[in-house]
């Protein structure tokens, strides 16, 4: 069956305003493009913009455009100058075949980490693994683990998460949050080595036990299934990514965890004193391609796609040369600018934390570093 691209303007010269204001052209861009097979938006986009996560905004701005998404390899893009610059498409007919995204799923599922954000308390109350077959100090595939406080029947899938973060506010809780902190400190789930389930990583920034409760991360370590119902229910490790121990929790399964597509976008406003909070496996700094919490979600406006700048704030150090003294480190203080990092975009959103997948960078992002309107 054969299909227009976009509706009724098959054939018709679809034109996209870049706006001045907002669209900057990149200087090496091509005046034409045909799409290909295995591009996405975002890779189009890069071609001409400098600001690649400004094309969903500039297809959803156009109404003559019933779905902006529908592009197909075989459309060519042109660049032209009528009324300041404009990129237009010449859609074409083509087969059945399947438009390109904008950043598809399987791009990025090797980086996504299957990560929850649930109430502190819940997490507690949820079933745990209390041991291993032949009495072992880690599982691994194939192996039966048991399993306290779980409630079901043979044959079901669960899946197995492990306590990684547990995020505390400090300060303003109102709603710009202009003076208020959210912190994210490792937590070590291993009940047989440790204290209590949740007792802070020797790691933590000193917050234990105090600030409100804004939740625990929790990240999916690997799925089993029920053998056995009991107390404790037996269960068959049927894939992880780490060794499954004492103290893991047990889970409903997710089947959809994520969007199929994202499609990254420019927030309409940012609440102050945005910044990055947590990393998924990683210690003190994080680069492309890699998971990093931050301090806002659902309630603060967050959505999926959306895409923000990554700036690490300015050192202060002290003005030695206007101190004229002998000594060093006496001098005024003297705040450096701050500098800007990469780009980072949420691909999961919970009410107070989001999680985003860094995409570009000039350095390291670290804990702390500040978020920004796009640029």
């Amino acid at each position: 069956m054969i299909r227009k691209s976009i509706g009724l303007l098959a054939g018709m010269l679809v034109t996209v305003a870049v706006y001045a204001a907002g669209v900057q052209l990149r200087a090496d861009h091509p005046d034409t493009y045909t799409v290909r097979r295995g591009d996405t938006l975002w890779s189009i986009s890069s071609k001409f913009l400098s600001k690649p996560w400004l094309w969903p905004e500039i297809w959803q701005a156009n109404p003559q455009v019933h779905n902006p998404h529908l592009i197909y390899p075989g459309d060519v893009l042109n660049l032209s100058f009528q009324d300041g610059p404009r990129l237009g498409l010449q859609p074409r007919v083509h087969p059945e075949q399947d438009a390109i995204p904008a950043i598809p799923l399987a791009d990025l599922q090797n980086f996504l980490k299957d990560l929850r954000v649930m109430d502190s308390s819940a997490v507690s109350k949820a079933p745990y693994v209390v041991g291993l077959e032949e009495a072992q100090l880690r599982g691994t595939v194939g192996q039966n683990i048991y399993v306290r406080g779980l409630q079901g029947q043979p044959g079901q899938h669960w899946a197995i998460v492990r306590p990684s973060q547990v995020f505390r506010g400090f300060g303003d809780d109102q709603r710009d949050r202009s003076d208020s902190e959210i912190i994210g400190d490792p937590v070590d789930a291993d009940v047989s080595m440790v204290r209590t389930p949740w007792s802070e990583d020797m790691r933590n920034s000193g917050h234990a036990t105090r600030g409100r409760d804004l939740g625990m991360e929790v990240a999916v370590i690997g799925t089993a299934e029920t053998l056995r119902m009991g107390d404790p229910s037996t269960l068959l490790l049927l894939n992880s990514t780490v060794e499954i121990r004492a103290g893991d929790r047990i889970m409903p399964v997710d089947d959809a965890p994520y969007d199929p597509y994202y499609y990254p976008h420019a927030p309409k406003s940012l609440t102050a004193n945005a910044r990055v909070i947590a990393f998924s496996d990683a210690l003190d700094a994080v680069g492309p391609k890699q998971v990093v919490a931050l301090s806002i979600g659902a309630r603060d406006g967050v959505d999926n796609g959306q895409t923000y700048s990554i700036y690490q704030p300015g050192e202060r150090i002290s003005d030695d040369v206007a101190s004229n003294s002998w000594d060093r480190g006496v001098g005024k203080k003297v705040t450096l600018p701050e500098e800007y990092v990469g780009h980072v975009m949420v691909f999961r959103t919970f009410d107070r934390v989001s999680y985003g997948l860094v995409m570009d960078g000039l350095r390291p992002v670290n804990l702390g570093d500040h978020l920004r309107m796009p640029e």
